[in-house]
């Protein structure tokens, strides 16, 4: 028989064995099992409620003859653009108008924090079939607060340069950010509107839109719409979702459905949890945000739910922390959780039906089976592409057999709480991939 060496023994010599009794196994075990249920309760508890019904239908499923006739909505699209983006912004225009407002003409405004060039001017006065706004955005409204160091938050705008952090060395991406998230909504240039739709430089509309969007949202009671969620960059903004939940629990704000499905519960058991507060992107009870948010470079919403005290007032609270300039707060980030903390979930609608690319990110539906309404003489006549059997879009001019190019975990997390449906395992998973 081969004795150990005695270098190689388990406990130093003159020391007994560690030898756990009968009753202290039992205790260890339960308290492993109650930590264990625990966890699984807490994680439970952040279960988003199943809808006995669809919250969140599509508005329409298939072309639609142009209502031309019919009333407008207080509603304008708005481009912030900068006079070198000229050629960007005259593409979007061409594309929007195309597909959309050559049936509506609404007018389109068009912001920059310097004034329009006279070409700017004329060549989109020659493009929009509706009126075109060109309007100087105040110094007040774009620049640093009055009351920050601009010294102090320049030299951090540097710094997150310097560490790759995504356009966070970038001044003007900071001011457009904080600008996007507040001062926007409450510009004198847009205060005879009740609904905007935010449109990019250099995006392209794929299909054609033939029912005015901003009358389904009225009439639906919508307050903001979106075609793309996705996750945030988590260097960008590492303290933004502790502000929110500190806020949200400051104020005794209830927990609406469409916050837990932005939570991603954590299951480490309590009282262990807490640490998990240290992390970045936890609230103080260690509970994280999936970093889940809507693309903000697409928007169709109501101007008057962002002007309101609630939201104004929680703008205030994140722009006194500097987050804005200290970190880089993505204003899509600052709406998707304001709405999520302020909103019940069947105010928020998915433009399924829209296609769009913005960047290399893209929605494509595909066409409607039998819905293309091929007899009309307002719609286009094309080329677009063959319809499919589940098809939902008109007159799309991209391949619906790939609706996406992103992977669709954050648009099925938080359409959650609008949805009757619950995806298997296998889906869940196959979400993570485009």
């Amino acid at each position: 028989m081969v004795r150990l060496r005695s270098s190689l023994r388990l406990y130093p010599p003159g020391l007994p064995g560690l030898s756990l009794s009968r009753h202290t196994r039992l205790a260890l075990l339960l308290v492993l099992t109650a930590a264990i249920l625990e966890a699984i309760l807490h994680t439970r508890s952040w279960d988003v409620q199943q809808p006995d019904h669809e919250l969140d239908e599509p508005f329409y499923t298939s072309c639609q003859e142009p209502a031309i006739d019919q009333p407008r909505e207080k509603a304008a699209m708005v481009m912030l653009v900068r006079n070198q983006e000229l050629m960007k912004a005259l593409k979007t225009v061409q594309s929007i108008e195309n597909h959309f407002n050559q049936w509506f003409q609404y007018p389109i405004v068009f912001l920059n924090d310097d004034p329009f060039s006279k070409e700017f001017i004329s060549v989109m006065n020659a493009t929009v079939s509706g009126e075109a706004r060109f309007e100087l955005v105040p110094q007040k409204d774009w620049l640093f607060p009055e009351w920050m160091d601009a010294t102090d938050a320049k030299a951090a705008v540097k710094a997150q340069g310097k560490a790759g952090i995504l356009y966070a060395g970038l001044e003007t991406y900071h001011h457009m950010c904080r600008f996007y998230s507040g001062k926007f909504y409450t510009l004198e240039a847009l205060k005879d509107y009740k609904w905007y739709w935010r449109i990019e430089p250099d995006v392209d509309f794929y299909c054609s839109i033939t029912y005015d969007p901003f009358v389904e949202m009225a009439k639906h009671d919508k307050v903001y719409g979106f075609t793309i969620a996705l996750a945030e960059e988590p260097r960008t903004c590492p303290s933004l979702f502790r502000k929110m939940a500190d806020y949200k629990e400051l104020n005794n704000i209830p927990t609406t459905e469409l916050w837990k499905a932005t939570i991603a519960a954590s299951w480490v058991p309590w009282p262990l949890r807490s640490f998990m507060s240290w992390f970045g992107h936890r609230d103080r009870a260690g509970d994280g945000w999936s970093l889940c948010h809507y693309w903000s470079n697409f928007e169709i919403a109501n101007l008057d739910f962002f002007r309101t005290k609630e939201y104004q007032t929680l703008f205030e609270y994140l722009d006194k922390t500097g987050g804005f300039y200290y970190e880089r707060w993505g204003d899509a980030a600052v709406h998707s959780l304001a709405l999520h903390m302020l909103l019940p979930s069947h105010k928020v609608h998915h433009f399924e039906d829209f296609g769009y690319r913005h960047d290399w990110f893209f929605q494509c539906p595909a066409n409607a089976l039998d819905g293309q309404l091929l007899d009309s003489k307002l719609l286009p006549v094309g080329p677009y592409f063959p319809e499919r059997k589940g098809g939902i879009g008109c007159r799309c001019e991209c391949d619906g057999s790939r609706t996406r190019n992103f992977p669709k975990y954050c648009t099925d997390k938080l359409k959650q709480p609008n949805t009757a449906r619950r995806l298997s395992m296998v889906e869940s998973v196959r979400s993570w991939f485009p």
